[in-house]
């Protein structure tokens, strides 16, 4: 095994994304050979030890990659302890694997979802500089006038944050086609929510190159080689 980061070393043991493993370095639940580091940079080598809180961790030899078509009503998120309904509960896999969700969708929203156990993919779809793109299929509850698209495509403050979409498809009547990069939280709905037509409809299909396809709402499946491959294709300029 060629040296790594130990954030990668940790990313790549399925402990988190790369981001969330950094910050689990520097608070010094990490050691290395029994010592604690505290520097996610330090590099672990062949033979070395890791654990965490005193739980030895290495690289997954086979990582798994999954797509949801998530029902509306479910959380995307793991960690919210009163959700009675979980998208993660929907993906049953033989064997137990700790899956995280790349990116979310809020629970009002459908569509294409991706989990895998995998940290650095999983911190490559979600970060803006690696531009990988998100459509979705929104539903308003009127249809914008073209000096509203126009203010949109142009970008928005809201609650002191900036919102501004890669690309605005009118796909007729009050429905649009909405690609986002970074995809803040709740944004197509708080643009939208701005120009005073609330979002009643919003699905997420596709990520990168990756199509949701016909996949039935509810259902999982796995991931080949060659649809990782697509998911992490930057999208052109739009």
């Amino acid at each position: 095994m060629k040296p790594l980061s130990l954030s990668a070393y940790l990313a790549q043991s399925g402990v988190a994304s790369r981001r969330k493993c950094a910050d689990i370095v520097r608070a010094g639940r990490v050691a290395i050979n029994g010592r604690i580091v505290s520097e996610p940079g330090c590099k672990v080598g062949e033979g070395d030890r890791v654990a965490i809180d005193g739980r030895i961790v290495a690289p997954i030899v086979r990582h798994h990659y999954i797509m949801l078509n998530k029902p509306r009503g479910y959380v995307s998120t793991m960690d919210d302890r009163h959700a009675l309904l979980k998208a993660i509960d929907l993906i049953d896999l033989p064997d137990k694997v700790r899956l995280f969700s790349a990116g979310r969708l809020d629970k009002e929203s459908e569509g294409l979802l991706i989990f895998s156990d995998d940290g650095d993919y999983v911190a490559k779809l979600t970060h803006p500089r690696y531009e990988i793109l998100k459509r979705y299929r929104v539903g308003l509850s009127r249809e914008l006038t073209v000096r509203e698209l126009d203010a949109m495509r142009a970008g928005i403050t809201e609650n002191g944050e900036f919102l501004k979409p890669r690309k605005i498809v009118p796909l007729g009547g009050k429905n649009y086609e909405i690609t986002l990069n970074e995809g803040k939280k709740r944004e197509i709905r708080r643009l939208t929510a701005f120009f005073g037509a609330p979002t009643l409809s919003l699905r997420r299909i596709s990520t990168g190159k990756l199509l949701l396809g016909d996949l039935p709402e509810g259902k999982f499946r796995e991931l080949s080689p060659e649809e990782v491959a697509l998911s992490l294709i930057p999208s052109p300029e739009l």
